[in-house]
């Protein structure tokens, strides 16, 4: 990689930075319209950090990448079921691209997942997240067709998921 970075928790100091990523990297690539209202939730790293694990990607303190872990039956598991764990909110910067941040970030998950015995890591991705979903498909997530859904306005949206023993 030739550049070193450190996967940690967020915190109170990375908020705003997070959210300003967050919101330009789903915003300003298309996935997400500036009128949605997911957007203020993009935005809101605060309320996410204390209802779930918000990770981030430093370069000392530069702020590379973020995604945000939740547990099931938490505020923000939308898709998480018994035994799952799930992330969201991937957003890894234009500049830190092609350097394994959302393979690190997302494998740090993987991680957690092992350790609080989770048997399955899960997510939801949009059709327009060409760039993640290569991610996912080289760390062996499948997708999950019978869990897709729509978001309020009608947009598909993908689940894949990953069996965590098969993850070792």
């Amino acid at each position: 990689m030739g550049q070193e970075f450190e996967i940690r928790d967020a915190g109170p100091a990375d908020f705003a930075a997070i959210g300003e990523l967050t919101v330009e990297v789903y915003v300003g690539e298309g996935h997400v319209s500036t009128a949605s209202p997911y957007v203020s939730e993009l935005a809101d790293t605060a309320t996410r950090a204390a209802a779930a694990e918000v990770l981030v990607a430093m370069r000392g303190d530069e702020l590379l990448g973020s995604l945000t872990v939740a547990r099931p039956g938490t505020a923000f598991a939308d898709i998480a079921r018994d035994g799952e764990l799930e992330f969201r909110m991937l957003a890894v910067s234009k500049g830190a691209r092609g350097l394994g941040i959302g393979t690190a970030l997302v494998r740090r998950v993987i991680e957690i997942a092992h350790a609080e015995g989770f048997e399955a890591v899960v997510l939801t991705t949009m059709p327009s997240m060409q760039d993640a979903r290569r991610v996912y498909d080289r760390m062996g997530f499948a997708h999950a067709p019978e869990r897709d859904w729509l978001t309020r306005t009608g947009l598909p949206l993908t689940v894949m998921r990953m069996d965590t023993t098969a993850a070792e």
